[in-house]
C-alpha cells in the first residue's frame, strides 16, 4: 500500500514537471526563431563589416532588421540583390538600396597601400574591421587581398592617402 502511494505521488510530480515544460515552450520557441531569423538575414549580408548601414557590422544589422527596426535597403556592398533577398526573407516588398546610406559599387573592391608614402602609423591597422591589414609601427603596412572586404574603413584614417582602392580579383570575397 504504501509503493502504491509512493508511485502515485512519483508520478505526479513527473506529470507536474511535463506540465511545466509545456507551459515554457512556447517562450523558447519564439526565441529560437527569431535568432534563426537574425541568422538567415545574416547570411544574406556581404560580410564587409562597413558600417555604412549605421550599425557596428553586418550581425548588428542582421539583428535589428529581425526586430523590424532597420530597412532592408541599407547595405550598399550588397546592392540590390542583397536587398531582394533580405526583402524576400522578410517577406517586404523589395527596395533599391538608400542612396543615404553609400553608393552601391559597380564590382568588388579591396584596399592596396602604396609602398613609399607609408609611415606605418597603424591606424589603418586598427581601422580593419576584419584585421586584413598587417605591419608594425614605422614600417610599410599591407594588405591580405583574400582578406580584404573592400570596407573603406582604412582610407579615411590614413595622414599620408597611401590607401588605394583596386578591382578585387576573383575568387576574393
Amino acid at each position: 500500500m504504501l509503493s502504491a502511494l509512493l508511485i502515485i505521488v512519483l508520478l505526479a510530480a513527473i506529470a507536474g514537471l511535463f506540465t511545466s515544460l509545456r507551459v515554457d515552450a512556447p517562450a523558447v520557441s519564439v526565441a529560437a526563431s527569431s535568432a534563426s531569423l537574425a541568422d538567415r538575414l545574416d547570411a544574406l549580408l556581404p560580410q564587409t563589416q562597413c558600417r555604412r548601414c549605421t550599425f557596428e557590422g553586418c550581425r548588428p544589422y542582421a539583428e535589428a532588421m529581425a526586430a523590424g527596426e532597420a530597412g532592408i535597403n541599407q547595405c550598399p556592398p550588397g546592392g540590390a540583390s542583397t536587398a531582394a533577398a533580405l526583402a524576400d526573407v522578410l517577406g517586404v516588398p523589395a527596395q533599391p538600396v538608400d542612396p543615404s546610406f553609400g553608393i552601391v559599387p559597380d564590382h568588388a573592391v579591396v584596399a592596396f597601400i602604396e609602398e613609399l608614402p607609408c609611415i606605418g602609423c597603424t591606424k589603418c591597422i586598427q581601422a580593419c574591421p576584419v584585421d586584413a591589414i598587417i605591419g608594425a609601427p614605422r614600417y610599410m603596412h599591407t594588405v591580405i587581398a583574400d582578406h580584404c572586404t573592400g570596407c573603406e574603413l582604412c582610407i579615411p584614417v590614413c595622414p599620408v592617402d597611401c590607401i588605394v582602392l583596386k578591382p578585387a580579383a576573383s575568387g576574393v570575397h
